[in-house]
């Protein structure tokens, strides 16, 4: 397994993603985009991409905040997440200059190419779809969602939602507003509830943060890989 800082600017933010890939395996492969939690690339997405990496894949864990920041608890991080969150057409010009240093690696074939996101990296995933990106898929984990804005263009990956059936953190509005956008667009789509998780399901360190509503479930995390891997085994064989 190699891994590679990757360093990447939109306007004049630098970020610093991280690259992951099998060396013993030779050609471009298929490339995954990781979009972390709100709290940054910390060990959770660095985690899952090596994951990926091991199934043959080339995963690129992007930088949400810039510099490698992350942070510690949700009052820190909240002002970074409302400024996007109120300027979307940003959001997505960053999501896309993640996206453009993962296709540009001599290692990823860039015809094939999926995202996935957790918490709010699942609504990064979203954003980046609507801008036009060319993703053969797009998979959420507990992901936050944000209803489509006017004149969007319509989703073309394939979409997996894995989502907490006790989820009190992901409004059921929203997650209702975007299966509307998907089956009007008629996207080929999935939404997996997990019966009893909460928020925050995939990420063992939940628990240890004693945020209320979030909680880690090792079932549900286990669930919802298999299921990206399969979407990942329809898309790209």
């Amino acid at each position: 397994m190699k891994s590679e800082k990757i360093e990447y600017t939109h306007g004049t933010l630098k970020f610093i993603g991280q690259l992951f890939w099998d060396e013993a395996q030779s050609g471009p492969r298929p490339g995954i985009l990781i979009f972390p939690d709100a709290f940054g690339l910390h060990e959770h997405a660095r985690e899952r991409a090596k994951r990926l990496a091991s199934l043959g894949y080339v995963a690129f864990a992007a930088d949400p905040h810039g510099e490698g920041r992350v942070y510690s608890d949700i009052p820190s991080v909240a002002p970074r997440m409302q400024a996007l969150g109120a300027n979307r057409a940003e959001w997505r010009s960053q999501a896309r200059a993640a996206f453009d240093a993962m296709v540009a690696q001599p290692q990823v074939d860039g015809s094939k190419t999926a995202a996935i996101g957790f918490c709010w990296g699942g609504a990064a995933c979203f954003e980046l779809a609507r801008s036009g990106a060319p993703l053969a898929a797009l998979v959420t984990f507990h992901g936050s969602l944000l209803p489509e804005l006017p004149g969007d263009g319509h989703i073309r990956a394939k979409v997996l939602v894995c989502h907490g059936a006790e989820d009190r953190v992901v409004k059921k509005e929203a997650l209702e507003a975007v299966m509307a956008e998907l089956s009007r667009d008629q996207v080929d789509w999935q939404v997996i509830y997990y019966g009893n998780a909460a928020h925050g399901f995939t990420d063992p360190g939940t628990d240890k943060r004693g945020i209320p509503g979030l909680a880690y479930d090792k079932r549900a995390e286990d669930r919802s890989w298999s299921a990206m891997r399969d979407l990942f085994d329809e898309v790209f064989g």
